[in-house]
């Protein structure tokens, strides 16, 4: 279960950002989490829950915001969800390269 090693690098990163601004309490925590990643949204909450327990971050929201996986077609310009991971341009053939859709970032933390 990869989603174990991802809780704890989010709240890794939570933690040492808190440290550095002196913050008390983590209340939330916002993830952008790319299609493409494969993380099990129920498996990562469920992972950060038993991990946060007694630290700064304990009851903090993982506020989760899912990036759709688009791509770009460098012959025709197009740009568009990919799906079923299929990178072939439905208007000309040409591949598709990945614009968005692997992120897997914290993107915000709200303290106090």
């Amino acid at each position: 279960m990869h989603e174990m090693a991802i809780a704890e690098g989010i709240l890794d990163i939570a933690l040492d950002y808190a440290h550095k601004n002196e913050a008390e309490h983590i209340r939330k925590i916002g993830l952008l989490l790319g299609e493409m990643t494969g993380v099990e949204t129920e498996a990562l909450t469920f992972c950060f829950t038993s991990l946060v327990r007694g630290t700064m971050a304990e009851g903090a929201e993982l506020a989760l915001k899912r990036v759709p996986l688009i791509g770009h077609c460098a012959q025709c310009g197009r740009r568009q969800p990919i799906r079923h991971y299929n990178f072939i341009c439905p208007a000309c053939g040409g591949g598709l390269a990945i614009v968005s859709g692997r992120e897997l970032r914290v993107e915000y933390l709200e303290m106090e």
